[in-house]
């Protein structure tokens, strides 16, 4: 049977021969052969094609400086996680009996570019619910060597499963940056993390219910972490032992991220801080990879 569009594949693949760009061109030509073999695979019919148009113009137009539904989008898809596999650095590096790089995961739609700054040990709340936890590890490299004044980028949902951004006239809260010390380690308090639900009260949200999927999060804390001479890494740290591991909305979940979150009574914390209620404590070591890293 004839491809009844292979003639037009190739009439707009050859449209784009001239692009300066051979990335570009190389991305275009490659977009373009797979929408159209999928078009033809599935027999897309033109009241389809309308309705993908005004669910992605419907995405678009739920976007603003507070609210990213093409993020939760491509989180929900799979090709935020697909696009951090591929780019993730390999899990050995050039030195002889390196430490594998800390694994990667998305970066969601709530980052906010110019978080307050922290100074180490305090506490990044800003009175967000939840109960207190503190956290704390070291930034090294593959060697073992720490990684002194690396920034960390670090923010969370509060007990309600709420971020500060969805919050009106709230202010930032649980949310802030900081920089490692001389020895790469770092530490402060927050809140412990709970399971919440991706907004889906948008397109995205029409989707998961046509699908019969939930919209659910396991609980994490976010941290997106810089240095020179290393490449800069967007993970997350899970509960282990939490609720909805086994079926993240977005597919972040690795193993290697799954950390326990100690509860600890009422009393003295870590740096002397006096708790008059049960907290948590959790101590993620991160390791970045070179800015160069050969594949093994």
């Amino acid at each position: 049977m004839t491809d009844p569009v292979s003639g037009l594949t190739e009439q707009v693949v050859a449209s784009f021969a001239a692009t300066p760009s051979p990335r570009l061109r190389t991305v275009l030509e490659s977009l373009v052969r797979h929408l159209h073999a999928f078009i033809g695979e599935v027999a897309l019919t033109e009241a389809e094609w309308q309705a993908a148009i005004d669910f992605l113009t419907r995405t678009g137009q739920l976007c603003d400086d507070q609210r990213q539904e093409f993020v939760l989008l491509s989180d929900v898809l799979g090709a935020s996680m697909a696009t951090v596999a591929v780019n993730q650095p390999a899990t050995t590096g050039t030195v002889a009996n390196s430490e594998p790089p800390t694994e990667s995961t998305v970066l969601g739609p709530f980052f906010v570019a110019g978080a307050p700054r922290a100074e180490l040990g305090a506490d990044i709340s800003a009175g967000a619910a939840g109960q207190p936890c503190y956290v704390s590890g070291t930034v090294h490299g593959g060697a073992g060597e720490p990684v002194p004044g690396a920034r960390l980028e670090v923010w969370e949902a509060d007990e309600d499963g709420f971020y500060d951004v969805q919050r009106l006239g709230g202010g930032l809260a649980n949310r802030a940056h900081l920089f490692a010390g001389a020895d790469g380690g770092y530490r402060f308090w927050s809140v412990r993390p709970a399971p919440y639900p991706i907004p889906d009260d948008g397109p995205v949200g029409e989707l998961l219910a046509a699908t019969g999927r939930g919209p659910m999060r396991p609980a994490h804390i976010h941290f997106q972490v810089s240095a020179p001479g290393y490449r800069t890494l967007t993970t997350h740290i899970f509960s282990a032992g939490g609720e909805y591991l086994d079926r993240d909305a977005v597919f972040g979940v690795k193993d290697s991220l799954i950390k326990s979150f100690v509860d600890c009574p009422p009393g003295t914390g870590p740096d002397g801080r006096r708790l008059d209620r049960p907290w948590s404590r959790v101590t993620f070591d991160i390791v970045l990879a070179p800015t160069t890293v050969e594949a093994s």
